[in-house]
């Protein structure tokens, strides 16, 4: 052989070699492929011509492969075996039978029974896979994460997501703030009666950044009304805000849904906030390099899901 590939190699052509080398007949290829016999004999010249050696010979009971043939057999299957792999058609994705291992990335300001669904519901759905949570703050580029395959979708209620990747609605939670009931401030404070003066002089706990460069949903709409609330205490840690309250004067301005769970254990005061904030809107985002894979369809849908079932509780 030249070691020269042919400009133009037919995988037609491979599968004919491959049918010649295992049914050693050029009458049974012509016949199983409904081709005239001359047409397998010019393909069997042409294979000959290209690899330089004779692939069948004549033996006592029929045709049989040379050495170089048979050592083209396997090489030949892989080929047509990768080929139709990459044209066949994609088979939805059976939760019960299949294990996928899926990563997602969300705050932890969420409806505390949120991500607790998504668990069991994927539990329930398809035990076989594995479900990895991960965090979000300023030195994690979810967009590289999302295009590099390292997430599989981000859930977040950032005001202006990126426009390249697709987004799909989960729910909107009401902004309301909270406090300590037995606190001063609210033992003389009426529920509905908070003022704007009072909102803003108050001192406020906040979530620490967790976007580079975006200072989250409450910041932005007051920087927007020219307005500046008294945060003196920032976490990281979101899930440890409300026990924070139950021993300072801090007010947390937060979704309704967030601190629902809370409410009912611990010694917390609702009050309507006097300022206008937007609902707060969750999404999911993800990368087009996922948007039409089965499985990754499923997840969405199963995290749909369980959002939904939030706001019929």
């Amino acid at each position: 052989m030249s070691g020269v590939l042919p400009d133009h190699l037919d995988i037609h052509l491979i599968r004919i070699l491959y049918m010649l080398l295992s049914e050693k007949s050029v009458s049974r290829v012509a016949l199983k492929l409904n081709q005239p016999q001359p047409s397998i004999s010019a393909s069997l010249r042409k294979l000959r011509e290209l690899t330089g050696d004779p692939l069948l010979v004549r033996g006592a009971r029929g045709m049989v492969p040379t050495q170089h043939g048979e050592s083209l057999l396997k090489p030949a299957k892989r080929i047509l075996v990768e080929t139709e792999r990459l044209f066949v058609r994609k088979v939805p994705f059976v939760a019960q039978d299949e294990g996928r291992t899926f990563h997602i990335a969300a705050p932890d300001y969420l409806d505390s029974q949120f991500l607790p669904n998504v668990v069991s519901s994927l539990r329930r759905e398809s035990p076989k896979s594995k479900l990895v949570i991960h965090g979000l703050g300023p030195e994690i580029d979810y967009i590289r994460l999302l295009s590099d395959g390292d997430l599989d979708l981000v859930i977040a209620n950032w005001g202006e997501p990126p426009a390249h990747l697709h987004l799909s609605k989960l729910f909107e939670d009401t902004i309301a703030c909270f406090m300590h009931s037995e606190c001063a401030y609210a033992k003389r404070t009426g529920a509905e009666d908070m003022t704007v003066e009072d909102y803003l002089s108050l001192p406020h706990v906040a979530p620490a950044q967790t976007l580079a460069g975006y200072n989250g949903v409450i910041e932005g709409y007051l920087a927007k009304q020219n307005m500046k609330r008294n945060v003196t205490v920032q976490s990281a840690f979101f899930g440890l805000i409300p026990y924070m309250l139950t021993q300072t004067d801090l007010v947390l301005t937060t979704g309704e849904q967030f601190l629902r769970f809370y409410e009912k254990t611990m010694p917390l005061k609702r009050f309507t906030v006097p300022v206008a904030f937007p609902k707060m809107r969750y999404y999911q985002l993800w990368h087009d390099r996922v948007h039409q894979s089965n499985e990754h369809k499923w997840l969405r849908d199963l995290i749909s899901a369980a959002a939904k079932s939030l706001t019929t509780r």
